[in-house]
């Protein structure tokens, strides 16, 4: 994506380079735009898929952001399919899967 990823819009590199950079910030606006691109990503593939899909690493890294700065959410190895008959395994925390610090809420459905 033109963009780059949202983690590098919020927490930009200390690396120097040879060739200064312009300090990229996001305003509160596109902020808020970014938190309602991934919000409606996020809705759609809860409930709008034919089989809910639960991403399992939601992260800044994870967030593409286009040339328009739409959020887009990429890096789905760690996605899953969810039947919509809720079954032991599916309801457990035994499987949690992501990012370490970070527990999806789905986990706590059960």
């Amino acid at each position: 994506m033109p963009n780059g990823n949202l983690e590098k819009w919020l927490h930009p590199s200390s690396e120097i380079y040879a060739e200064p950079i312009e300090q990229q910030n996001l305003n509160l606006l596109q902020r808020m735009n970014i938190a309602i691109d991934v919000a409606n990503a996020l809705t759609y593939l809860h409930h709008s898929c034919q089989k809910p899909i639960i991403h399992c690493d939601l992260k800044p890294s994870n967030i593409l952001l286009d040339n328009d700065m739409v959020a887009h959410i990429g890096d789905f190895g760690l996605a899953k399919f969810l039947s919509h008959f809720p079954n032991p395994v599916q309801s457990s925390s035994i499987g949690v899967r992501g990012t370490i610090g970070y527990t999806a809420p789905e986990y706590g459905l059960g």
